[in-house]
């Protein structure tokens, strides 16, 4: 559980960021940027409530550049279902090319010991 919390976390704080930082692209762009700025940040306050607290407890776990790179993962896989569910984007072989290379540096980082 102690190194499964933090991911947990991060994963909904992830989830809360996509849509803070990309969601008003979608439903807002028609409403003025300040409208879109305030509901971002509205949205960010419950990201910070999840990422604050993933990162402590995860760095009681994981080294800080194991930690960064978990995240990395964390907010390119949730990025990538949210392009193809939320945004309708289809997904192309580099989206499989980027991921592998994105494999290769958690594969990396992790060869370090904490």
């Amino acid at each position: 559980m102690r190194a499964t919390l933090p991911i947990l976390l991060l994963i909904i704080s992830n989830v809360f960021m996509t849509f803070a930082w990309y969601g008003h692209l979608k439903n807002l762009n028609t409403k003025p940027i300040w409208v879109a700025i305030l509901v971002s940040w509205g949205i960010a306050f419950f990201e910070y409530c999840f990422q604050v607290p993933g990162n402590r407890l995860g760095f009681s776990t994981y080294s800080l550049p194991q930690l960064k790179i978990l995240q990395e993962v964390i907010t390119l896989t949730i990025f990538v279902i949210f392009s193809i569910t939320y945004m309708g984007i289809r997904p192309s072989w580099n989206f499989l090319w980027a991921s592998l290379c994105i494999l290769g540096a958690v594969f990396f980082i992790f060869q370090d010991g904490r």
